[in-house]
């Protein structure tokens, strides 16, 4: 199986996977993938390396200060639910401002703009799953003047 080429040098762990069951499974541990480049927090690319079509999945370590997205958005299409490993996030929106705590989810539906972030003031980082689908569809910057 034919894999991004970008993440040919630690996906020694899904080649084998792959080889073992001659059925394209992935067992991938996230640890062991680069971190995104230029992204506000440690984001690592679950879908990127086991190339999927239509699901887009990555987790996320958030220091105090920092956010999950590059920018307040929304997308046209893809629903997205932010799962809590560790720690608290803060989820802004247009009408209040949740608060996700570990072992907690959160969910935005197409067309509701969104900002997950961890306080500057937290006392610790947070770690999240994020999932969301169609991967296809890009975040759109949210001004709230608009």
């Amino acid at each position: 199986m034919p894999l991004n080429p970008a993440y040919r040098g630690h996906s020694n762990f899904l080649r084998a996977a792959v080889a073992r069951s001659g059925m394209p499974y992935h067992h991938i541990d996230p640890a062991e993938l680069p971190e995104t480049e230029d992204y506000p927090c440690g984001r690592r690319g679950i879908s990127d390396t086991a190339e999927l079509l239509a699901l887009h999945a990555a987790t996320y370590e958030m220091a105090p200060g920092e956010q999950l997205p590059r920018t307040y958005h929304y997308h046209k299409q893809r629903e997205e639910l932010f799962y809590v490993v560790s720690g608290t996030v803060h989820v802004e929106t247009p009408d209040e401002e949740f608060v996700v705590e570990t072992g907690e989810v959160f969910v935005a539906e197409p067309e509701s703009p969104h900002r997950a972030f961890v306080p500057a003031d937290a006392d610790q980082s947070a770690s999240v799953l994020g999932v969301g689908a169609p991967k296809s569809d890009p975040g759109l910057p949210y001004e709230p003047d608009e």
